[in-house]
């Protein structure tokens, strides 16, 4: 008899949990549901309520629920909550939001009301109420029903939430199922819900290098058990080659905030990788994988990890023992066959010796120009390390610091006579999205002042106070220090500076500066722009409100970087740029 058979018929009281079981009954050994099944016949989410502030959403579920939470008797309290959760008409995901930040006056009790909805819930709005109190308070016992209602569309999110602390790998499996239609996911959601080692393994492996579903690494390498495939497989050169691939785009700030530091394996699996690290092939694609990971290890992510005494250090030393061999230095002296792999073993030989060098004092202030691997197009930070800890990512994790073009060649974390708040980081959506990292930098006395801290996430950084002449010094040296930039980076600043100290170039002919630096899909190429202004535009063209652009590429030709950008300067000083620039 099938699975179908065994159950009844469903009817419209039917509680969600039983639904999801039943849809799992139907298919046990079926492939893992991508995006959840759907939600059975019933109302459709409430839209948003015209008008409905987010305080006041709050103060309504607060109103509704919190005296209810505290009820000793589940069946009552879940029956009332199913009640007043559906009668609120608000979109789930803020329902769920609000009820995660109620007070509760007995856990205990809100506890048992929670498993109440979770088990019984007829309606999305109750069960969510029950997960959003799961989240806080679940435990070990509730992962079963967790793991059921999660294969539900519009339920996954928030039940992988609350397993997180109870099951991590199932709560990345239900997240990637979720979260992602790439049609590599497919495949790998299979493997990794047998649980099978062997499984997990040749999924991890076939995944292509690029795929696209690796934005998700984290709950990947979690779904996968990264770290235990490491161990039951340690000189698995392919399965390392993918653990690396991993541990790099966790510990990408391209997407916000660092994955890796929310990795509970991370140092495990940096220990394995890395200890068994000979095993990858001497590539100049596993060159530029190492020593981002080093670069890594050294001054960004991985510094915040829970190291114990001298283990990251032991694991730079054997990176630099490794990187030093004859097999892989070749591979940064062989004359490369393309445009890219000459580009990647010019950073190579520029960045080689940067993760390794150790202070003969540790600074307590430090500035490293990094960049991170030049396939990125905004590969190029400025890391600000107070006491070795990377500064931005500790206490902002939205984006990267800023560029050197933004903090260094514009003097902006000199220590003036007057304060000055300086941004450091802006997060990857721009700031009027998601915020950005600012300090106001002053002197007082023979000490810099670093305070007075805007847009930190987490608790505001404490006061830093720095010796002057040490501080002055360090800015000073990261300001002329060039060891880091190609030679068209170098051009596009050097122009850039030469247009701040002579306006007129522009202005004569009466058009401003706008973007200048390389161009993020070609790094050898220099971009240069800049518009009319407002006052220069004819009469139709101010009607419209328009503003003209123009467009000045400069590719790299192979002369010194100072005598290009000395002859785009004497271009504009001698011919309208809108003459030979490209407009639209």
């Amino acid at each position: 008899m099938s699975a179908r058979d065994e159950r009844t018929a469903l009817t419209a009281g039917t509680s969600l949990y039983d639904y999801a079981l039943f849809r799992q009954g139907i298919d046990p050994d079926g492939p893992f549901p991508r995006r959840g099944h759907p939600l059975p016949d019933g109302p459709p989410e409430p839209s948003r309520r015209s008008g409905l502030t987010w305080a006041q959403a709050g103060d309504e579920v607060a109103a509704a629920l919190a005296p209810l939470l505290a009820d000793a008797d589940p069946v009552r309290a879940a029956e009332a909550v199913h009640l007043r959760a559906d009668a609120l008409r608000m979109p789930y995901r803020t329902l769920r939001a609000h009820v995660g930040r109620l007070p509760l006056t007995d856990e205990a009790a809100a506890r048992r009301t929670a498993r109440r909805l979770t088990r019984t819930g007829t309606s999305t709005a109750a069960v969510s109420v029950g997960l959003a109190l799961l989240i806080r308070l679940g435990e070990p016992e509730d992962v079963p029903c967790l793991k059921v209602l999660g294969l539900l569309r519009g339920l996954g999110q928030a039940a992988a939430a609350a397993l997180d602390p109870l099951d991590r790998q199932a709560a990345a499996l239900l997240l990637l199922a979720h979260r992602s239609r790439a049609p590599e996911m497919a495949p790998l959601l299979a493997a990794f819900s047998t649980r099978d080692a062997q499984d997990a393994r040749t999924a991890l492996v076939a995944l292509p290098p690029d795929a696209e579903v690796l934005w998700l690494a984290r709950r990947i390498a979690e779904a996968a058990d990264l770290e235990g495939l490491l161990r039951a497989y340690p000189q698995d050169g392919e399965l390392l080659d993918r653990a690396g691939r991993l541990l790099y785009r966790m510990a990408s700030q391209r997407d916000y905030r660092a994955e890796i530091l929310d990795y509970g394996p991370a140092v495990a699996v940096y220990e394995a990788l890395v200890g068994h690290a000979d095993r990858l092939s001497p590539t100049l694609d596993h060159h530029v994988l190492l020593l981002v990971l080093a670069l890594d290890l050294h001054t960004g992510p991985g510094v915040l990890l829970d190291w114990r005494p001298g283990q990251r250090e032991a694991l730079l030393d054997a990176l630099d023992r490794l990187l030093a061999g004859p097999a892989w230095t070749a591979v940064s002296v062989r004359e490369q066959q393309d445009a890219d792999a000459r580009r990647r073993a010019d950073w190579i030989r520029r960045t080689r010796r940067q993760p390794f060098v150790r202070l003969p004092a540790p600074k307590r202030f430090r500035l490293e120009v990094v960049v991170r691997d030049p396939a990125e197009a905004n590969a190029v930070e400025t890391r600000i390390l107070v006491d070795g800890r990377p500064l931005v990512t500790e206490h902002f994790g939205k984006g990267p610091a800023g560029s050197p073009e933004l903090l260094l060649d514009t003097g902006e974390l000199r220590a003036g006579a007057e304060p000055r708040e300086v941004q450091l980081a802006e997060a990857y959506c721009t700031e009027g999205c998601c915020g950005a990292l600012y300090v106001t930098i002053r002197r007082d006395g023979d000490e810099v002042v670093w305070g007075d801290w805007r847009g930190a996430v987490g608790p505001t950084p404490p006061e830093y106070r720095f010796a002057a002449a040490a501080y002055d010094a360090e800015v000073g040296r990261a300001e002329r220090d060039r060891s880091w930039c190609w030679p068209a980076r170098n051009t596009a600043r050097l122009i850039k500076a030469g247009l701040r100290e002579r306006p007129d170039l522009l202005t004569r002919w009466d058009v401003e500066p706008g973007w200048v630096g390389t161009s993020w899909r070609e790094p050898d190429t220099v971009d240069v722009g800049f518009s009319i202004r407002p006052e220069a535009e004819t009469e139709a063209e101010s009607e419209g409100g328009s503003r003209r652009y123009f467009h000045w590429t400069l590719r790299d030709d192979g002369r010194p970087p100072e005598a290009q950008a000395a002859a785009a300067l004497d271009r504009l000083a001698t011919a309208d740029p809108k003459t030979f620039a490209d407009g639209r």
